[in-house]
């Protein structure tokens, strides 16, 4: 289950605002699955992604704030900002005033922005400057979280990248969010098949263990079919017969407005009667966050 002490009804907690203050490339957000501070790394500034979810609230008719990661920049930006939570700088920001306590310290640094951030071609690079500033500043605990669509898993400086992960505290959170071709289309909107997302995930849940994350929700007033949540439930149970390792599945919903008006939020009981399910035909731990 998600965390008691921080609620998804605090503001702070729907806003994930991948802009603070003029930076770039970093920003910072409370997240519930993080269970406080994390430290975003916006490898998309150029809003460049290989999904259209139906769900995703980037506005892609405006144009992104860089075309390029420029890993010098991105270094002194986390840097800063890392410092600037430390002094208790995020406590006294209005967007942060009714959590202060859980300003100062960073639970994690994501990978996580307007885009898929596997699709640039340095990634390992970017991964190895987080890991830098993150040892200045004896950040041991925090985690290095990769949050992606797993279509570039298969590419050889990602996994270079997922390699440099993996020597520490890390998390890879693997979107999968159908259990069909059909349904995957309908609301990832990816021209990517689904079976090189799972082969994808697959491969990188044989080498280090996982976490799955999948967004359920309405579409067009209708949410996920009990037989696609089978065939969902399908894909888990292969990706373990294979020899892969899910440590968790993390079952959400809808959080924040999208310019797709019929996307819409689950309640939280019928978020929590899909993680029941979910449980039953796979055997694995879920967690909500409705």
């Amino acid at each position: 289950m998600s965390s008691p002490s921080i609620q998804s009804s605090w503001a702070v907690v729907q806003d994930h605002s991948r802009v603070f203050r003029d930076l770039i490339f970093v920003y910072p957000v409370i997240s519930r699955r993080s269970q406080g501070l994390s430290i975003g790394i916006n490898l998309n500034p150029d809003k460049r992604c290989n999904f259209d979810c139906v769900y995703c609230e980037v506005d892609r008719r405006t144009p992104g704030r860089a075309d390029r990661v420029d890993v010098a920049q991105l270094k002194d930006e986390l840097r800063w900002l890392i410092r600037f939570a430390q002094e208790g700088g995020l406590a006294q920001q209005p967007k942060f005033c009714e959590v202060p306590e859980l300003t100062r310290v960073v639970r994690d640094i994501a990978f996580s922005g307007d885009g898929e951030p596997t699709l640039i071609p340095n990634f390992s690079e970017c991964v190895q400057a987080a890991i830098d500033v993150r040892h200045e500043f004896g950040l041991d605990q925090s985690k290095l979280v990769l949050i992606t669509d797993s279509a570039g898993l298969d590419k050889p400086d990602v996994r270079k990248g997922l390699a440099l992960m993996a020597a520490h505290r890390f998390e890879f959170w693997c979107k999968l969010d159908a259990g069909t071709e059909e349904y995957y289309r309908t609301i990832n909107r990816s021209l990517v098949r689904l079976d090189r997302i799972l082969a994808n995930i697959t491969r990188t849940a044989k080498e280090w263990p996982i976490i799955i994350q999948s967004l359920f929700l309405k579409w067009q007033g209708e949410p996920m079919s009990p037989s696609e949540l089978e065939a969902y439930c399908g894909r888990l149970r292969d990706i373990v017969a294979a020899g892969g390792v899910i440590r968790e599945v993390h079952a959400y919903t809808i959080a924040r407005p999208t310019p797709e008006a019929a996307a819409t939020r689950l309640s939280p009981g019928e978020l929590e009667a899909v993680a029941a399910t979910i449980r039953s035909r796979t055997g694995l731990s879920v967690s909500v966050y409705a």
